[in-house]
């Protein structure tokens, strides 16, 4: 277990960051029905929302690029290029079509954000759209940074984004927690030497108990507790 710091440990953690996708929201059925369209474009089957949910989580090109070769189709660079645009402007009109706050996710944020708790958004889906979901949902006030995959540092399963976002607040890696659902994020927080945890029912092929996270939770309601197990442990 790492070491917290920066003090009093009734005050830890001093910020949470937060993946997007699967974490605090279900976003699967609009990336779904765009990835469809675009794969109609070019005369290609759908794509079930279990698989759409198993090709999340490393970027929209990435997305792009799995979504294409599950229908055996190779993308060259700027075919991959070229096709990612489109997909964003496609996606961008379904944003928050279908897309839902996970179980507990608003409760949660509002909750930490009384207690004086700082919080984060760090995803890899583009900043602007993150921005216009958080505000949708009317929690944008409650967000003290949002760190997207356009934003600059290298995206997950980097360390980078995670380190940009405390630099921002002025906080230390030891004031941190870090709660994702999938491989990218586990393992970001592990090079970060960020404490984190991760949640049940996100999008990833790895079972959730093989991520290596400190802890593993069934929902976000659990994540009170969690923290004060954590805190006991150190």
């Amino acid at each position: 277990m790492k070491k917290f710091g920066g003090g009093d440990l009734a005050v830890w953690p001093k910020v949470i960051l937060f993946d997007l996708d699967g974490t605090l929201i279900d976003s699967a059925p609009d990336i779904r029905a765009a990835t469809n369209i675009l794969l109609a474009k070019g005369g290609h089957a759908e794509l079930s929302l279990d698989e759409v949910r198993s090709m999340i989580g490393n970027g929209v090109k990435k997305l792009v690029q799995r979504a294409f070769a599950a229908r055996d189709v190779a993308l060259d660079d700027a075919e991959l290029n070229a096709t990612t645009d489109s997909m964003m402007k496609i996606y961008g009109d379904h944003l928050v079509v279908h897309t839902v706050l996970m179980p507990h996710a608003d409760r949660l944020i509002r909750s930490y954000h009384a207690m004086g708790t700082k919080l984060g958004i760090v995803t890899n889906k583009p900043e602007g759209f993150s921005s216009q979901i958080v505000d949708h949902f009317a929690l944008s006030d409650m967000i003290d940074i949002k760190v997207g995959g356009d934003t600059g540092p290298d995206r997950k399963p980097a360390p980078d984004m995670l380190f940009y976002a405390l630099k921002q607040l002025g906080l230390d890696v030891s004031q941190a927690l870090f709660v994702g659902d999938s491989p990218a994020d586990i393992d970001a927080a592990r090079a970060a030497g960020m404490t984190n945890i991760a949640v049940r029912g996100g999008y990833t092929n790895v079972p959730v108990e093989e991520l290596g996270a400190d802890m593993v939770i069934d929902s976000l309601n659990a994540l009170p507790s969690a923290i004060e197990s954590l805190m006991e442990l150190a």
